[in-house]
């Protein structure tokens, strides 16, 4: 069977690799000039289950009405007049109950385990580089009131099957030495020591290479206008380049996915949620982190990446703008001077905003929607780079008529 996945980030690139191992002829089609480019280009590299909780929990609420005046909050709201973002807006406060954080948190694990499993087995088969390290991540905190709240948010991770270690800071020190000069400000922590972390921009290069290799076609530069449907069916995809038809199409447009489902009468919830990264250049003379981490007090992660560090925080409710002022890099750079002062050199460092494409839930989008042979694998949101080797190979299945290997509760357009 001729299949298109729209979308070549690392979602779309995973994805049409499972569906070449299936045996279909698979076609990539991708707006921007190569693969991995939006939202996969500068992520926070993390491949982290235990850190799946749910971003609507009872928190937030309060969190984005303090970033009306505050600019140093994890979670910041920027309305806009677009009808589409109140929509969102509202349905993510209906999912900000402990009930739903905890059913959403644990539907978020279930795929993000299942999606690791289903990493290892594709770097046993095409042996990609991409700065991959399975040492482990570190969740610190800096008091002793958060550290306790940590831990037993942790027990629901760990009731679910999850391992992991608490540690106290002279065992972080022992894990990871840059934290010896700051010991003084970590009050204890998690070891996730099964989490890894890794470039998802070189993966997905890699990936795309292995995927050509196995016949694949990749068209970029290339942006999809509209779906053109008839009935039942997707008859072909209207881009600037012509039209172009298969027996079936894949989206994985990412925050982009909605405006092609729209104008055929398929409202997928999702919308962008905007995030920042900085990397920086690491020289002879720095002293980097061995292992990445997660500052739980702050809401930052940083992730070691060959010779640069990444460092990613805040979850901006602002629309599709994807501009950014140095304001905006604040807590990220002063987290970076008062924890790991002499990891990099933050002079050089390259700062950009993505969009990622959350659901209000937290879980992507499987399955179809009022048409045959129109399959969604979309809405990953900020795990993207977690969750895309299972959610590729779920998706494969159902393409294939085959029952997915993990349940897929709150994972459809039936978003219970």
């Amino acid at each position: 069977m001729k299949i298109i996945v729209i979308g070549a980030g690392v979602v779309g690139v995973t994805c049409a690799y499972e569906l070449l191992r299936d045996g279909h002829e698979v076609e990539i089609v991708e707006r921007e000039p190569a693969v991995a480019q939006a939202a996969s280009y500068a992520n926070a590299g993390l491949i982290a289950p235990s850190h799946s909780f749910a971003w609507a929990s009872p928190k937030v609420p309060g969190i984005l009405l303090k970033s009306f005046y505050r600019n140093d909050q994890a979670f910041r709201i920027r309305p806009t007049l677009d009808p589409d973002f109140w929509r969102w807006t509202l349905k993510f406060f209906r999912q900000c109950t402990a009930g739903r954080a905890r059913t959403n948190t644990l539907r978020k694990l279930r795929l993000a385990a299942y999606s690791q499993a289903r990493l290892h087995l594709l770097i046993d088969e095409v042996k990609p580089v991409f700065d991959h390290i399975r040492d482990g991540i570190i969740f610190y905190y800096r008091s002793e009131q958060s550290l306790k709240a940590g831990i037993a948010n942790m027990r629901m991770i760990g009731d679910a099957g999850r391992e992991f270690d608490v540690v106290d800071t002279a065992r972080i020190v022992e894990i990871d030495p840059v934290f010896e000069p700051v010991r003084d400000k970590i009050a204890g922590g998690i070891f996730g020591h099964d989490e890894e972390s890794g470039n998802s921009n070189l993966f997905t290069r890699e990936l795309a290479r292995a995927c050509e290799a196995k016949g694949a076609v990749f068209h970029f530069n290339t942006n999809v206008e509209r779906l053109i449907a008839s009935g039942k069916k997707i008859e072909g995809i209207a881009t600037g380049a012509g039209t172009m038809n298969a027996d079936a199409y894949v989206l994985s447009a990412g925050v982009w996915s909605p405006h092609l489902t729209k104008p055929v009468g398929v409202r997928l919830p999702i919308y962008p949620v905007k995030g920042y990264s900085m990397t920086a250049p690491i020289g002879p003379d720095h002293a980097p982190p061995r292992l990445s981490a997660v500052d739980e007090d702050r809401l930052l992660a940083y992730c070691r990446m060959g010779d640069t560090i990444r460092f990613t925080s805040t979850a901006q409710f602002s629309g599709y703008d994807l501009g950014h002022r140095p304001s905006d890099f604040a807590n990220i750079l002063n987290v970076a001077h008062e924890i790991i002062p002499r990891a990099a050199d933050y002079e050089r460092a390259d700062m950009r905003a993505c969009l990622r494409p959350m659901t209000p839930e937290g879980t992507p989008v499987f399955g179809r929607g009022g048409f045959e042979n129109l399959y969604f694998n979309t809405g990953h949101g900020h795990m993207g780079w977690t969750m895309a080797f299972g959610a590729a190979r779920i998706a494969a299945d159902i393409v294939a008529g085959r029952t997915p290997d993990i349940p897929l509760d709150g994972m459809t357009l039936a978003r219970n």
